[in-house]
């Protein structure tokens, strides 16, 4: 299993808005066949892994097959992964865990045991579940995992007052955080930092050959059709007011101006996360000023952050997140941390909001 999920991470950038899968075939304890999901609309992992086998001269009857989800059931933009398993006399499978998609949900195995292949699940669960996990929270949820980035120094500056942040963290540091963009199906960020930097918001040095969506927040559409954001492929633009004659120059341009306002005049943000999960985005990375960072925790709309801290004091700057001063101290937003690891000179932080390991 822990091979099925090393190739499952093979298909990292590639596979939205499939979940990574990996499957191993083996046979008298030896790997005969592997594979891991295509793009939408080719191979999932377990026909990868059989034409794998075949291309090697092996026969896969009676051999196990190591999945890190259970197999398809169902005819989506494939045939079903469990019919193929049957057919290639597959004698034993053995699923990291179910799938919460409802098309699946446990119909994969019971069809596999239904003719007669020995099946279990439940091996490395949660290693599988964090490879996939903005594809199993859409599914649970109807929207994506989201993550917010940030970096900021030992004190909690992410810039001086006068806007300047270059460099705050190490190249090692944003190089790792291009990693993290590469991963996610869309990436947003706010009006405030498209005036304040003028952002690309594209992944840079990292071997992807998808660019995740970039989506804009930008209540009164105020973008200057020159914004760096809007060059290369199309982006989403989210306004709280129309404005006919921007957005037609917007879409004529290649970009979808779409309304999603609140009873305050600013973009709702629930809505925008839901919106997203339709669109079937799975991991969503956060790339925004302090304002648009802070509207998005208060509304509950932040699954995790992804922060980097580096070993510098910069003194009165900027911050992370422009909340409101608390009242009392337990009304503060709890979190626990998932991961810390050094990056670079810098420390690389995963926080997750206690709120989201209840839902």
């Amino acid at each position: 299993m822990q091979l099925a999920l090393a190739w499952a991470a093979k298909g990292m950038y590639i596979t939205a808005p499939n979940p990574r899968i990996g499957c191993v075939i083996v046979r008298g304890g030896e790997v005969i066949g592997a594979g891991h999901t295509q793009p939408a609309g080719q191979a999932h992992a377990e026909i990868q892994a059989l034409r794998d086998a075949q291309a090697r001269g092996n026969d896969v009857r009676g051999a196990t097959a190591y999945v890190t989800l259970e197999p398809c059931s169902h005819y989506g933009r494939t045939p079903p992964c469990s019919n193929a398993l049957i057919q290639a006399g597959i004698e034993r499978v053995v699923a990291a865990m179910t799938d919460p998609n409802p098309l699946v949900a446990g119909r994969g195995l019971a069809q596999l045991e239904a003719a007669g292949i020995a099946v279990s699940a439940g091996i490395m669960a949660d290693e599988a579940y964090e490879l996939s996990i903005g594809f199993f929270h859409r599914m649970r949820f109807g929207k994506p995992w989201v993550r917010l980035k940030t970096a900021a120094s030992l004190d909690g500056a992410t810039a001086l007052d006068s806007g300047e942040s270059q460099w705050i963290t190490s190249p090692e540091a944003r190089a790792d955080g291009h990693a993290w963009r590469a991963r996610a199906s869309a990436i947003l960020t706010g009006i405030g930092t498209v005036k304040a930097d003028d952002p690309q918001l594209t992944v840079r040095g990292i071997d992807t050959p998808l660019q995740p969506r970039r989506v804009i927040v930008d209540s009164r559409l105020e973008i200057d059709p020159g914004a760096r954001i809007l060059q290369g492929e199309p982006c989403w633009i989210v306004a709280a007011r129309a404005h006919p004659e921007k957005q037609a120059a917007l879409q004529a341009a290649g970009h979808e101006v779409f309304l999603l306002p609140n009873a305050h005049g600013k973009v709702d943000l629930p809505a925008l996360m839901l919106e997203l999960g339709r669109r079937e985005i799975n991991e969503l990375h956060v790339e925004a000023g302090s304002k648009l960072n802070a509207s998005l925790v208060r509304e509950g709309c932040v699954d995790e952050l992804l922060v980097y801290l580096a070993p510098s004091l910069i003194g009165p700057g900027q911050g992370m997140f422009a909340l409101p001063p608390l009242a009392r101290l337990q009304d503060k937003f709890a979190l626990r941390f998932h991961g810390v690891q050094q990056v670079g000179p810098d420390l690389r932080i995963l926080a997750r909001f206690h709120h989201r390991e209840k839902e």
